[in-house]
């Protein structure tokens, strides 16, 4: 009985011990009734562009979703970034697209649309503040504390970018800073209208290389190794002006809370070093036709070509990435350190006391944090993400 007794305490003993070493996922684990709401483009968008459409959308058709036998809408060959960072902070359903009908929206949905912009009016599709009206017209599914402790994610501004650069080839330096300016200013207006409707916890990914896209790489005839740097540019410049933003709102508004995604630098190291990341293929996609295989995936009577091993790929079509990929940046997005996301990553917002300032705020990257970062890389394993 003594010696029962003796492994029962030890037992709890490393129990007590586990809980004191690990708070962050423990307390993860307590706060899994948070949601996740979703906002942005075609790389959030869980289904949402064919409600909006009268045509069929391609990527509800064969080979989109190759990899889970499902093509269901989603730009992948399977799941996509928000469905791994659901699964990540415990939620037990997939987010699913908020404008069909009757679907479960008890932890979260995705308002992303395909094509979506932040200025103008996308063609069958929705700008970020008419999804964040849709999300007000849908607030009577959750209370007020349920959307104050959940995570809203959004990625836009791509496509304001590749349209502006292909309607004005020819902007000098005054007119793209002006552009910029447009496009940032109007994505803190709408992030600001979604504080309003009771969102305080945001999470900003960080436009890609929009030169470095398969599809953008064809359209500009930059060859194999050479990205388009003039839209490249444009997207660090973008880039650039979101952290600053993000700290004055935290630090002027009460409440709100936030982390910026490094999308850039995730995708263009994927791209120099695609070794490191056990891709094969990182200027082309997996799914199409023409130099870079860019166009026509899932188009009908559009004979592309599909590689072998979608795994291989960073991207499956022109502008979207395999799901191999997605769930690494899943992995970035819940557990990085601030090399990747900061000034925390998504499983420490989340637990984050709802109300309190911020104690740490979102610093510049330098050349010292890039060298920190490869030196981190090697020695604790983030080039497997």
């Amino acid at each position: 009985m003594a010696s029962n007794c003796n492994l029962v305490s030890v037992l709890g003993l490393l129990l007590v011990l586990t809980l004191i070493h690990n708070p962050v996922t423990v307390a993860g684990q307590r706060n899994s009734g948070a949601a996740l709401f979703t906002f942005g483009d075609s790389n959030f968008d869980a289904g949402n562009k064919q409600t909006l459409t009268k045509t069929n959308v391609a990527q509800s058709f064969w080979p989109y979703g190759k990899s889970r036998d499902d093509p269901n809408g989603k730009f992948s060959d399977g799941f996509i970034a928000p469905d791994f960072l659901a699964k990540f902070m415990g939620i037990p359903i997939e987010i699913p697209p908020a404008l069909v009908p009757n679907v479960n929206v008890s932890r979260g949905a995705s308002f992303a649309v395909a094509d979506a912009t932040l200025l103008g009016a996308p063609v069958e599709s929705l700008t970020l503040s008419q999804q964040v009206r849709k999300f007000n017209q849908m607030k009577a599914n959750w209370n007020d504390d349920f959307i104050k402790k959940s995570a809203f994610l959004i990625y836009i501004g791509a496509n304001d970018y590749l349209n502006f650069s292909k309607n004005n080839p020819n902007a000098d330096a005054s007119a793209q800073q002006a552009f910029v300016t447009s496009v940032t200013n109007k994505l803190k207006n709408d992030i600001s209208l979604l504080y309003s409707s009771g969102a305080s916890k945001f999470v900003i990914q960080t436009l890609a290389p929009l030169g470095c896209l398969p599809i953008v790489r064809q359209e500009y005839n930059t060859g194999m190794e050479k990205c388009h740097e003039p839209l490249n540019d444009l997207a660090k410049q973008h880039n650039e002006k979101i952290g600053p933003m993000l700290n004055e709102m935290a630090r002027t508004t009460p409440g709100f809370q936030f982390t910026v995604f490094d999308f850039y630098d995730a995708i263009i190291r994927r791209t120099q070093k695609p070794s490191s990341y056990r891709f094969f293929m990182t200027n082309s996609s997996c799914c199409g036709i023409g130099t870079h295989d860019a166009y026509g995936c899932g188009l009908p009577n559009v004979h592309v070509r599909l590689c072998e091993y979608q795994r291989s790929y960073l991207f499956f079509d022109g502008r979207h990435n395999t799901e191999k990929a997605q769930e690494m940046f899943a992995h970035l997005l819940i557990g990085a350190d601030k090399n990747v996301i900061q000034p925390m990553n998504v499983r420490e917002l989340v637990v984050y006391p709802v109300d309190e300032p911020m104690t740490e705020v979102w610093v510049p990257t330098t050349s010292a944090t890039v060298q920190a970062r490869e030196s981190r890389s090697s020695s604790h394993g983030y080039g497997s993400y």
